[in-house]
């Protein structure tokens, strides 16, 4: 009798592990692998297969190994993906055809990140979250800080402090409207490029500069081709990591909570890491590699970017006086 019982609960016990449903997650960014988005990512894996004894897995893939930003969120988008960490307004706005999700990149729309948070968590901005994920496939996860964004300028520009010092300089953007016309709201002449390609035409004159919170001019070594920071902080910003919708609606729902604190703990993770390596990295840019820092007036580049968006058709994106509003919340 004693050795029947212990088969029956042998066998549920097998059942029971069976049933149990395992995923393996690829999670795709292009960031180079010391890049605090990585190490975040790579905090998430941790994390999320301790919270579920092993049942989400989750294989990190930098570099684009998976694809650029564009082609990993389409791929996320079919469902040819699992997740990407490369998420953010202006690629939602660009791919799921919802051009309000620009304002939130636009240049000095957030005062500092404590205002990006509370705008980010809002009923408004998480209601936009639920309409993408129906109408793309985008389920976004999380809001991470990536820094904030500063002009990085090769030598042969100078030490740029106005706008109009910025005519005619070719200054790398990311391909999407948003972003292109954020270049615009700085005063220079944007030139779409994919991120991989960004080292080597500052190395040999393609672009005149790019921006890029100070942590990603470091690990992305973009510190190495240019000379000037300037210091003009147009831009709080962001990633949001992403998961495909219909996979997310098919897990159970405790690993959807396991998933939800996994991200909890790699947005602290990765705040922290940004934050305290934008306290320091001036001093090392300086000492270095012999960049020069640059403090711009900062007040005319508001101005410039408040005029810019002034126009009649950012109402008719982003909806009407959408950019006031935002920083007045």
């Amino acid at each position: 009798m004693r050795r029947l019982l212990f088969v029956l609960i042998f066998l549920l016990a097998i059942q029971f592990v069976m049933a149990t449903p395992k995923y393996t997650l690829r999670f795709n960014t292009v960031a180079a692998p010391a890049q605090p988005q990585v190490l975040a990512m790579q905090k998430f894996a941790e994390i999320v297969e301790e919270l579920s004894s092993g049942a989400i897995k989750v294989e990190v893939y930098h570099s684009g190994q998976l694809g650029d930003q564009k082609t990993g969120l389409l791929a996320v988008m079919r469902g040819d993906l699992e997740m990407a960490g490369d998420g953010s307004p202006s690629w939602f706005a660009d791919l799921g055809a919802m051009p309000e999700f620009g304002v939130f990149e636009a240049a000095y729309v957030f005062k500092d990140l404590d205002h990006m948070y509370r705008v980010m968590s809002s009923k408004m901005v998480q209601d936009m979250f639920d309409k993408l994920a129906a109408k793309t496939g985008l389920r976004v996860l999380d809001v991470w800080y990536l820094g904030t964004r500063e002009l990085n300028l090769v030598e042969k520009v100078g030490p740029v402090k106005k706008p109009e010092q910025l005519k005619g300089v070719k200054l790398r953007m990311p391909n999407n409207k948003t972003f292109l016309d954020m270049g615009k709201a700085l005063g220079a002449n944007p030139t779409p490029m994919a991120f991989g390609e960004v080292y080597l035409a500052l190395k040999t004159g393609t672009i005149d500069g790019q921006d890029n919170p100070l942590p990603t001019d470091l690990s992305a070594k973009f510190v190495e081709v240019t000379k000037y920071i300037v210091l003009t902080d147009h831009q709080i910003g962001m990633i949001c990591p992403v998961i495909n919708e219909k996979l997310w609606q098919s897990m159970p729902e405790e690993y959807r909570v396991y998933i939800k604190k996994a991200m909890e703990v790699a947005r602290t993770f990765m705040n922290y890491t940004v934050l305290e390596q934008e306290a320091k990295l001036l001093k090392q840019f300086v000492d270095e590699y012999k960049m020069e820092i640059v403090v711009p007036d900062k007040a005319a580049f508001m101005n410039n970017a408040k005029q810019f968006y002034s126009q009649p058709e950012f109402d008719k994106l982003w909806g009407e006086k959408m950019y006031e509003k935002i920083q007045g919340m």
